[in-house]
């Protein structure tokens, strides 16, 4: 399971700040206020040796009732899900009152606590340190997360503990297949009719499930897990500790998944949450099958509201098998297993260097890439640089100013040619170095007196 990590703070110490750095995205609030952050955000980190999850909370003490009192309470909850805790504090203002009373409440909570001293530009490390040890949580690091200074070293010392229960994943032959979906959408109900069976708990209630669980079942000869997580709310109306946890569980169940099933609610259309949750589970590289539940009860204009909401509101996962079914009568569910089998088998698939090169060849002669500066760009050959998702190295000159429309094509391109539906495909550009550059400081020493004189006339000349 993917350890958890939780930036844990007063108000306005950067929190967020770091949230984003190590997500790479731009989803936690920012701005110069303190109390920003209300509630908790969940993100995969991208910063550090091992995969995991982060978690960005409100501002700890300067308030004991009100909003300041339900942000205090969100954190405590954040404390009981995390392996870790990121204690963060502002070099520039040194210790403060909230701080110690921060400090305090984590000696008591027995977390595993690293403090962490931010907004450090521009200073010593020892300096800004110095008077942070008072806090007794022994060595401080010192970051800039504006900037990203010592963030990875951070991350290293942090994640370090969890590097070997990384290394060596279980090895099964059974495909693991996350259900996810927002409460209430049908996702018991499409376990259970999978299955054949009532092996998970089904009732028209949002939040019914309160953890994953696994059902392992056998068809056709080859194994499968189904998980079947929690539902994941909007985050303000998540109130109770319980379906906090349950947030977690469901992130860690599309982790450790092979393929996922989103479950969409048909009646309800494409919302926000559905979207975002779809893009947590791209993010990570899954291969997907969406099922649009409770299809059966639409009209036939209802039916084509739906389909233009996925056309705007899910490009990202065009990559994906789409399904529309009925989960309560089994409707269009025979076909899923089919789905995932297909999904899991090319997020796998294995991509001979030879083909993936002459394909590359055949996708440059038919549509060149653009001219940078006068100069052509040019990507000479490729090869295979990962499975689950399907990674594809390219190598060439001028790579890194390849237009994001033609890595698009690059990625439709190979998605046909190696059969990859069901699989988000990732591409990688590698520039080569000029074996030219330099030339003109490599002359013999002939050469550079001759240089030399004739500089020396042109010079005289000019004169």
């Amino acid at each position: 399971m993917l350890p958890v990590v939780s930036l844990v703070g007063r108000p306005n110490v950067g929190k967020s700040t770091l949230f984003n750095y190590l997500t790479r995205t731009r989803d936690a609030l920012v701005a110069d206020l303190p109390g920003l952050t209300r509630d908790r955000r969940y993100g995969y980190g991208r910063v550090g040796p091992v995969p995991y999850i982060v978690v960005d909370t409100g501002g700890l003490g300067g308030g004991k009732a009100g909003l300041e009192a339900l942000m205090a309470q969100q954190t405590l909850l954040a404390l009981e899900e995390s392996d870790r805790v990121l204690f963060m504090v502002d070099a520039r203002e040194g210790i403060t009152a909230s701080d110690e009373e921060v400090g305090d409440l984590l000696r008591r909570r027995g977390a595993s606590v690293t403090l962490v001293v931010n907004k450090a530009e521009g200073m010593e490390s020892a300096t800004a340190a110095a008077d942070f040890y008072g806090l007794g949580f022994g060595d401080p690091v010192v970051i800039s997360s504006a900037h990203g200074d010592r963030v990875g070293y951070l991350m290293e010392q942090v994640l370090e503990a969890f590097q070997d229960a990384q290394a060596e994943p279980e090895e099964s032959d059974a495909t693991r297949v996350a259900v996810i979906g927002r409460p209430n959408v049908g996702k018991s109900t499409l376990v259970n009719r999978m299955i054949g069976e009532e092996r998970v708990v089904a009732f028209d209630l949002p939040g019914t499930t309160r953890d994953s669980i696994e059902v392992p079942f056998e068809r056709d000869g080859r194994r499968y897990i189904l998980v079947d997580t929690a539902g994941i709310r909007r985050k303000g109306r998540i109130d109770e500790a319980i379906e906090k946890f349950s947030v977690i569980k469901a992130l860690q169940a599309i982790d450790s998944a092979h393929v996922v099933i989103a479950v969409l609610d048909a009646s309800e259309g494409i919302t926000d949450q559905d979207a975002s949750l779809l893009g947590l589970a791209a993010q990570r590289g899954r291969a997907m099958v969406v099922s649009i539940n409770k299809w059966d009860g639409l009209d036939h204009d209802q039916r084509e509201t739906v389909r233009r909401q996925i056309d705007l509101r899910l490009p990202f996962v065009e990559f994906a098998t789409f399904h529309f079914i009925s989960a309560l009568h089994g409707t269009g569910v025979g076909h899923l297993i089919e789905s995932v089998d297909a999904a899991k088998a090319a997020a796998f698939r294995d991509m001979p260097t030879p083909e993936l090169t002459r394909v590359l060849e055949e996708a440059v002669m038919a549509h060149p890439p653009p001219l940078v500066r006068r100069r052509r760009i040019k990507l000479r050959y490729a090869h295979q640089g990962g499975r689950n998702p399907p990674t594809v190295v390219i190598h060439g000159t001028q790579t890194d100013r390849l237009p994001a429309t033609y890595r698009r094509y690059l990625v439709n391109t190979y998605r046909k040619a190696f059969r990859l539906q069901g699989t988000p495909v990732r591409i990688e550009l590698r520039s080569s170095e000029n074996p030219y550059s330099g030339r003109r400081n490599k002359l013999t020493p002939r050469q550079e007196r001759k240089r030399k004189r004739l500089k020396k006339f042109t010079k005289t000349r000019s004169r």
